[in-house]
């Protein structure tokens, strides 16, 4: 432990709640796009579509709300309207404004660390907000 001077932590799910807000966002796509296609075809084909856009635009809610929109069109067929499309949208401004909800004892551990280490917080959320 001697030479350890840096401690860096991944910043979603290990800091603060994350998961459980892109789990129930999803649910909410389903009911949107249920009179499309069966709701359970969303899961496997929104991550296949994640997955693709990775490298176009990375990890976080504007990457993720874009893969819902994507597979909202291409379940429905082009079917979906521009008042559903506004649905998910604002399901993905919902995720921005969410409180970040820190997970228990986080903030104890942090300030306990902090005199004996440099501290780093690492995400691959989205660099501008």
């Amino acid at each position: 432990m001697k030479n350890i001077r840096i401690i860096a932590f991944d910043a979603d799910d290990t800091l603060w709640v994350n998961e459980p807000i892109y789990a129930k966002t999803q649910e909410k796509c389903k009911s949107i796009i249920e009179k499309f296609v069966d709701p359970e075809v969303l899961d496997g084909k929104l991550y296949k579509t994640e997955i693709k856009n990775l490298k176009l635009f990375g990890y976080g809610i504007k990457g993720f709300v874009l893969s819902m929109i994507e597979t909202a069109i291409e379940l429905s067929e082009g079917k979906i309207s521009g008042k559903e499309i506004q649905q998910i949208i604002d399901l993905g401004k919902d995720m921005i404004h969410h409180p970040i909800q820190v997970l228990l004892k986080v903030k104890e551990s942090l300030k306990q660390l902090q005199d004996d280490f440099e501290l780093m917080i690492i995400t691959k959320g989205d660099i501008f907000y």
